[in-house]
């Protein structure tokens, strides 16, 4: 995926040099500072957003900003009516990204709610104005619910016995949680995040790994990173 956005980035600044170039050479006369020009600093990087991150949401909102702002600078529409669009238009992109979740995010449910069932030990971290670090060096690890809330959470899993597929509640309120992981097991990721985002850009998956993480990561102004 990072070749993808390095090709797509490539792409833009070839077009944009190529642009300039022909400007330049009198070949044609595109008007690069037409009014609104500022918004493609909005668009540009959430379009790619979209493409080549998991996480959308945040990109997807970004977009529909970047481009109703475009529309206002182009007097299609009002600068007065974003305010009035804004709020419903992020209800209903949570609303859809929360169907899609409840539809194609059931295996992690299940797991959870059979370790729940079963009595099975889930680990708990908890930061509020504060750090946490949870380290599970060669203890078993069944599951975890992490939760930072204007602080810090850790959890290093790289020492970490886990014999079976398993699942980690991730949540950060203008805060972090990182989790660390070792290169044995596979990350599935489900995110639902507000201006926020979970990366998992660090961890590599192979076929080779019998075992799957399951995060479910959730982000209001902050962050889940996968490393």
């Amino acid at each position: 995926m990072r070749k993808v956005n390095s090709i797509l980035w490539g792409v833009v600044l070839v077009a944009v040099g190529v642009v300039f170039a022909l400007n330049a050479l009198d070949v044609v006369d595109i008007n690069i500072f037409f009014d609104g020009w500022w918004t493609l600093f909005i668009i540009i990087p959430c379009t790619v957003g979209l493409i080549t991150e998991r996480e959308k949401t945040g990109n997807l909102i970004g977009l529909l900003i970047g481009v109703f702002l475009l529309l206002c600078c182009q007097d299609v529409l009002d600068f007065s009516m974003l305010w009035k669009l804004a709020i419903p238009a992020v209800i209903i992109i949570i609303g859809i990204k929360c169907i899609f979740g409840g539809v194609f995010g059931g295996k992690s449910d299940k797991i959870m709610a059979e370790m729940k069932a079963d009595g099975t030990g889930v680990a708990n971290g908890f930061a509020a104005f504060s750090g946490q670090t949870l380290n599970f060096d060669n203890e078993v690890f069944n599951g975890a619910e992490l939760n930072a809330v204007f602080g810090g959470v850790k959890c290093d899993l790289r020492g970490a016995i886990i014999e079976k597929d398993c699942v980690i509640n991730a949540s950060a309120v203008f805060g972090g949680v990182d989790i660390f992981l070792p290169a044995n097991v596979n990350v599935k990721v489900r995110s639902n995040s507000i201006f926020g985002g979970v990366s998992d850009k660090k961890h590599r998956n192979s076929p080779q790994n019998s075992v799957t993480v399951y995060v479910n990561g959730s982000g209001m102004f902050g962050g889940v990173e996968i490393q």
